[in-house]
């Protein structure tokens, strides 16, 4: 038996209980991890806005593929049974759960709502079952506790038919309490391209800045003398791709590859370094990059709703949104003060921007 985590809104909860037979869904990306799910594994609910578990379900039948109970965007469903349902005002609030996995590493008290970015997802037997716990503790001692209708029923995303795509509130309302102003009132572009040199040369990792950026310091080190920083970019492309390139703010590498690409997105406009990962996918649309937008918290929106622009969509071969991921300056910050402070900085690997980035494709 294996345990899961399947994701709802308000708006998908009511609509699962409306129905007579009850089904996960999910979108076609989740298709491969929809076939890991086998009759008998046991399915929690979690609904975000509220961040509570809200029932326990049991999988009946095999997943198969049908978008007319979820609609276009989720044809990937799984027949399931409530075994146990709890009213939204006695759910279960993820962070009560103290024990879980996702509190127990550094950060993680702003990282932890990373794990509910995607549905279903797989759940460790220790976790699975202090949630089990919880929500059969809390069917026999309920605990009333207020729901605010506005984060239950907030849009994860709304589009129109024609061209226009609408940017979510965050899901799981939780992601303002990351945010950092008062730090983020202090960091320019040049401070955070200063940051991911400086994680990238810890980790001992191969270094690339912007051709025009070669010249700026920070912390009182020029870019030019970080030892790991490459003079020539290692690859050839053609002439216009070779330019965009080499405009990317900060690029890391493992040997010869490249392991993640930052564009660092500071102007209210929010759009450059957008387009110049979109000039590069549309140039080289085979390229196999990491990407990562890092921007403002205060931004997050705006980006989502400019990466998700129908052009990114419908005009490359793979949609930018789903190359491409959203990185808070809070995040980057918080992970780099701690990892400086307490002297792992050396020890982090790339795979720890997957705690810190964010999805923005709103098909997810």
């Amino acid at each position: 038996m294996a345990y899961w985590t399947s994701i709802y809104s308000g708006e998908t909860w009511d609509k699962l209980l409306s129905m007579p037979d009850k089904f996960i869904g999910a979108p076609e990306r989740r298709w491969s991890t929809m076939q890991r799910i086998k009759v008998g594994d046991i399915i929690f609910a979690y609904v975000t806005g509220i961040s509570r578990y809200v029932a326990i379900m049991e999988v009946t039948g095999a997943p198969f593929k049908d978008d007319s109970i979820f609609g276009e965007g989720y044809p990937c469903c799984a027949p399931v049974k409530i075994l146990l349902q709890l009213d939204l005002e006695h759910a279960v609030p993820v962070k009560q759960l103290q024990e879980l996995s996702i509190f127990q590493t550094e950060g993680s008290n702003k990282s932890w709502p990373v794990h509910f970015r995607r549905s279903p997802v797989k759940e460790k037997e220790k976790d699975a079952q202090i949630i089990m716990r919880a929500l059969e503790n809390a069917a026999q001692n309920p605990v009333v506790r207020p729901i605010d209708p506005k984060k239950l029923y907030r849009k994860v995303y709304r589009t129109a038919e024609d061209v226009s795509v609408s940017i979510p509130e965050d899901e799981n309302g939780d992601v303002e309490e990351t945010a950092s102003p008062e730090s983020e009132r202090t960091l320019s572009h040049t401070d955070i391209q200063g940051i991911l040199l400086t994680m990238g040369q810890a980790m001992g990792l191969g270094l690339w800045v912007a051709n025009n950026d070669k010249n700026k310091s920070f912390e009182g080190q020029h870019f030019s003398t970080f030892t790991n920083l490459r003079k020539e970019f290692p690859f050839r492309y053609d002439i216009a791709s070779q330019r965009t390139i080499e405009l990317i703010d900060v690029i890391w590498f493992e040997g010869n590859s490249i392991c993640a690409a930052f564009e660092i997105e500071h102007t209210s406009s929010i759009y450059s370094g957008i387009l110049r990962m979109a000039d590069l996918m549309t140039m080289q649309p085979n390229i196999d990059i990491p990407l990562y937008i890092v921007a403002p918290d205060e931004r997050q929106e705006k980006i989502v709703r400019e990466i998700n622009r129908p052009i990114f969509k419908q005009a490359l071969r793979k949609p930018l949104a789903q190359i491409c991921r959203y990185i808070p300056y809070s995040k980057l910050l918080s992970k780099f003060e701690i990892a400086r402070e307490q002297g792992f900085l050396s020890h982090l690997t790339p795979s720890f921007l997957d705690e810190i980035a964010e999805e923005v494709d709103t098909d997810i």
